[in-house]
């Protein structure tokens, strides 16, 4: 049973609030646009709505997403988009509103002279498309280091790095996966100067995360305004293609 959202504790809400970019319409859910609009709308107007930020659509579908999601959406595209409320390319690009940019460590100082933020890549649908630990660290020490701010997409479905289904087919392939808890985690300790991040993207234990007034690691801890201050200004989202897998799993371990 979920808890109310007022006796969530204070860090975890912290962590999680409006974490999701919602993106149903990619691999590997896949969804039709007309459901992943559907969904976005349910999960809105849910109990856990205070989870949930963008609904993520490609620049091809757009005309056909009505004018009420305007200013609610993240869209894939190489150009400014009005309609957006943020967007996200694959190059580096100035536009009217916030732009993540899935570029290369060596590119990220060119974010910064534009105002833009970093996005990176965490899984995929193959085991080869998952970055490690190590890669994983590199990019958010890298962003720490250049003051740039990035959202995580892609393989991020679950709360605690674990081996899972890549997809939802039968005979899908399976691996580690990257937990959205360990990845939070790591980029809100080094937004406040922690290097060692590897053990936290690492760590397969639920019971080494706790969190109450403060967020703890094992032995570390960061406060809630630490980590209000690493949500604001560094660690912004998680893409995922699904926004009930990310619920149910806090659920599963009594975290709301």
């Amino acid at each position: 049973m979920s808890k109310s959202l007022a006796t969530v504790a204070p860090a975890l809400r912290a962590l999680v609030d409006g974490f999701v970019d919602y993106a149903g319409v990619f691999p590997p859910a896949s969804l039709t646009r007309d459901i992943a609009l559907e969904n976005y709308q349910k999960y809105a107007g849910s109990e856990y709505s205070w989870m949930l930020r963008w609904l993520v659509i490609g620049s091809a579908e757009l005309e056909h997403v009505p004018a009420e999601f305007d200013g609610k959406l993240a869209v894939l595209t190489e150009v400014d988009e009005p309609r957006a409320a943020v967007i996200e390319t694959k190059t580096v690009v100035s536009a009217g509103r916030p732009a993540y940019c899935e570029v290369s460590i060596d590119q990220l100082d060119k974010l910064a002279g534009k105002g833009a933020y970093a996005k990176i890549r965490t899984g995929g649908l193959k085991p080869e498309a998952i970055p490690s630990a190590e890669d994983v660290a590199k990019f958010i020490l890298a962003c720490a280091d250049s003051r740039v701010a990035f959202k995580a997409t892609a393989g991020l479905h679950h709360a605690i790095r674990a081996e899972y289904e890549l997809t939802y087919e039968l005979d899908a392939p399976r691996a580690t996966m990257h937990g959205f808890i360990n990845v939070l985690m790591a980029a809100a300790f080094a937004w406040h100067g922690e290097r060692d991040i590897v053990p936290i993207l690492n760590e397969t234990d639920p019971a080494s995360f706790r969190f109450d007034e403060a967020a703890h690691w094992r032995d570390g801890s960061i406060s809630a305004e630490q980590i209000r201050d690493a949500r604001r200004n560094f660690v912004h989202s998680v893409g995922s293609c699904s926004f009930e897998e990310p619920v149910q799993d806090l659920i599963a371990l009594g975290l709301i």
